[in-house]
């Protein structure tokens, strides 16, 4: 379905809005960069899977990362190449499947590796395979999403891999990054080389995974295409490849929401909406991650301290309308009173956002558009009870 519009206020459900004309800019900007540096970067569906999209994304990259069976086949069927394969674990029924969908394919393990090496090469002997490595450092600061923490399952350490590599083995992958800038990579690949740059000449091509926030409009993007520049230089036999997620999908649309209803308690007006945030938005729980909401400045801080001052007059709880009972985020003050049936815009929303979704307490979800730079809304996706009901049959 497409319709005109001229503004996000004439929508009256709950949409994820991804406008084109800054998807496009993203995309620009990041096969920029691969030329620019002579790496291959390529799209990681954890962050992003809106498959109706793929032939735009095809316009400037040439493949796609995946970490499941699922994914692989997507990339494989509707992006339409063999795909980049990690998995934290690989398993005897979907292992044969994954290995004829994949040019590369890389191991978390050397258990899962010895296991499965001799199988996928017998599958598919083009497959390219490798060993997710673990530098011991990483600069993200929420366990949740370090993957170099202690105890970490991700990656094998230095002082564990054996001197000479196994015949299969072509690659490394070392991801531990999080919506990282390149001074952080920089960093990074101090100590990524200083552990494992002996192990160089037997590869053919390292992946640095994913992270790297490049159309951040703060992020240096010259620092990042001379850091891979010089990496070059020193290991010339080597292909890059990166994977980012976010950065393909950074501020390219919001989740557009309604008040449906105000409530109060000791004081604390709550605006409730017409979307969950455990089920449409569950990063802003996890994370947190919270998204800028337009007309509106957060009086909270992450770690629960308030702002609060007189001056402060039209201030709100944003609450979801699942049974959950922590399913809200932050205080917040608007630059007027809510009115029921009004927009609430949450900024930013569809990088990981759209693929984390759920269907708890059968809570509707909002629907997928696209919005055209000519001004035109195409809906790409409308969910229905079908939806809900067959996701248990």
């Amino acid at each position: 379905m497409r319709v005109n519009l001229t503004t996000f206020e004439q929508l009256h459900q709950p949409v994820y809005v991804l406008e084109e004309s800054k998807l496009r800019r993203n995309l620009e900007l990041i096969s920029r960069i691969a030329k620019d540096a002579d790496v291959e970067i390529i799209l990681a569906f954890k962050a992003f899977a809106l498959w109706k999209t793929f032939p735009i994304f095809r316009e400037y990259i040439n493949t796609v990362t995946a970490s499941s069976l699922n994914e692989a086949r997507l990339g494989y069927e509707e992006f339409g190449h063999l795909v980049h394969t990690y998995s934290p674990a690989y398993t005897d029924y979907e292992i044969d499947d994954i290995a004829k969908m994949s040019t590369h394919l890389t191991f978390n393990s050397l258990s899962q590796m010895d296991k499965y090496a001799a199988r996928i090469k017998k599958i598919n002997p083009t497959v390219s395979l490798g060993i997710r490595v673990n530098p011991e450092y990483s600069e993200v600061k929420n366990v949740l999403y370090n993957p170099c923490a202690l105890g970490t399952r991700f990656g094998v350490r230095a002082d564990k891999l054996p001197e000479q590599l196994p015949n299969d083995i072509e690659g490394f992958h070392c991801h531990c990054h999080c919506e990282n800038g390149a001074d952080v990579f920089q960093r990074t690949l101090a100590h990524f080389e200083e552990k494992f740059a002996k192990w160089f000449t037997q590869l053919k091509w390292i992946n640095f995974g994913g992270g790297h926030l490049m159309t951040h409009a703060d992020y240096d993007v010259e620092l990042l295409v001379k850091i891979l520049r010089d990496f070059h230089k020193r290991h010339p036999s080597l292909h890059i490849i990166l994977e980012p997620g976010s950065a393909f999908l950074w501020e390219t649309g919001p989740l557009v929401s309604q008040v449906v209803d105000i409530t109060e308690d000791k004081g604390i007006r709550n605006a409730i909406l017409n979307v969950s945030f455990t089920c449409h938005m569950p990063d802003c729980l996890e994370g947190p991650y919270w998204p800028d909401v337009r007309n509106a400045q957060t009086i909270e801080s992450r770690d629960g301290a308030f702002a609060m001052n007189a001056e402060l007059r039209h201030v709100y709880r944003l609450g979801g309308c699942s049974c959950l009972a922590g399913d809200f985020m932050g205080y917040w003050n608007f630059d007027h009173e809510l009115q029921l049936g009004e927009n609430v815009i949450f900024e930013d929303m569809i990088h990981y956002t759209t693929v984390k979704t759920n269907m708890f307490n059968g809570v509707s979800h909002p629907s997928i558009a696209l919005a055209h730079p000519n001004g035109e809304l195409e809906f790409l996706r409308q969910y229905s009870y079908e939806d809900y009901k067959f996701r248990m049959d």
